[in-house]
């Protein structure tokens, strides 16, 4: 199994990223934002974003993002193929994803929003606290990109200020 930073040679697994993000949500009736294959492209060009490997196989992904002119990185679309659930792959993807995001972006804080309580466990492991959204970006593109999610109304019925998911941050400045 190879946990590596995604680069061109990546761009072919795109839409079996897209489509194991759209069917993990169906399958497990969580908000989880879509993101089309171009938009994982992009993120595989700029080399934000990590990609596991079984061989030549698609296991694993995550991404990371820029808001508030890199005052903020999240991290996005934490994936694992069903096949390979249960290994730790998720835990071992999204370290390698928060090592990579603070030696490309220092000084950022690192944040994410989730459903999901396995990732909330691997944010704390990784020194990650919870916070109201008030702590996170207050970049509108970020929020945007929840439209696609299931639970996005309760977002917007609440001004942004909480939603199903779980604001967590972790600030390079507090040891």
């Amino acid at each position: 199994m190879d946990i590596l930073i995604a680069s061109n040679k990546h761009i072919k697994y795109a839409n079996i990223i897209s489509k194991n993000i759209e069917s993990s949500a169906k399958a497990r009736d969580t908000g989880i934002a879509l993101r089309t294959p171009e938009y994982i492209v992009k993120k595989i060009e700029n080399q934000n974003a990590i990609i596991c490997l079984d061989g030549e196989k698609f296991v694993g992904f995550c991404y990371i993002e820029i808001w508030g002119h890199g005052k903020y990185v999240a991290h996005s679309g934490l994936i694992v193929s069903p096949k390979y659930r249960g290994l730790g792959l998720a835990k071992k993807i999204k370290t390698k994803t928060f090592i990579h995001s603070k030696k490309k972006y220092p000084n950022a804080k690192i944040f994410g929003i989730t459903t999901g309580l396995a990732v909330m466990k691997i944010n704390y492991s990784l020194g990650y606290k919870p916070v109201p959204f008030s702590e996170l970006t207050d970049d509108p593109e970020f929020w945007n990109g929840c439209k696609t999610c299931k639970n996005y109304d309760v977002l917007t019925r609440t001004n942004r200020k909480m939603c199903l998911c779980t604001g967590m941050i972790h600030d390079p400045k507090e040891k």
